[in-house]
């Protein structure tokens, strides 16, 4: 297995202390895992896309807007 350092804000470390049960390399490794997981997902579904970056983030900005007016942000 390979090992990775991690740079966390120093008053994450703090509040992490408050649970020294957790083991928080396990916590970063699954978050890793997870998120990988979803990017290969995620590169399966859009393998055979033709949208263009463009089009993508224009979709995105349209998605964002109505969430946020769903949610009253707007």
């Amino acid at each position: 297995m390979t090992n990775m350092t991690l740079a966390i804000p120093h008053e994450l470390r703090e509040r992490m202390e408050a649970f020294k049960e957790i083991r928080w390399s396990e916590v970063a490794r699954r978050a890793i895992e997870k998120r990988v997981e979803d990017l290969e997902v995620m590169d399966r579904i859009t393998v055979k896309s033709k949208l263009t970056k463009e089009d993508i983030k224009e979709i995105s900005k349209r998605i964002n807007s109505a969430t946020a007016k769903k949610l009253g942000l707007k």
